[in-house]
């Protein structure tokens, strides 16, 4: 169950990396507007914004790498649940300021890791 729940806090870590690189650096590209339906004129105007949003992501990730890493068991799950949970409040408030289907893509595999790590600890 350990590892099961290690894969999934590693696989909402890795989907943060790729928001980070979306938000930061592909949002003005084809790859940014065309996943977020934006016109080259929006997308210029939001860059900043963006960019200050991929650098969160960016926090949640290196948190929950930090929690996979960390070599004392009792802290690491600490870290563990602070940062999932963090995912979790930050996909809840994107599904309900931006659209629904943020709290299944960020917050689904955070909270299948936070389960998969309460029942394993």
């Amino acid at each position: 169950m350990s590892l099961l729940a290690n894969i999934f806090v590693a696989l909402t870590a890795l989907l943060h990396v790729g928001f980070l690189v979306l938000e930061m650096f592909l949002w003005t590209g084809p790859t940014g507007r065309k996943m977020f339906r934006m016109s080259e004129e929006r997308a210029e105007a939001t860059k900043v914004l963006a960019a200050n949003q991929g650098l969160y992501n960016g926090f949640l990730a290196a948190g929950l790498f930090w929690s996979l890493l960390h070599t004392d068991p009792a802290f690491a799950l600490q870290l563990k649940l602070f940062f999932l949970v963090c995912v979790i409040i930050a996909a809840i408030y994107g599904a309900w300021s931006v659209k629904p289907r943020i709290l299944l893509v960020q917050g689904g595999p955070a909270i299948f890791a936070l389960v998969l790590t309460f029942l394993a600890s």
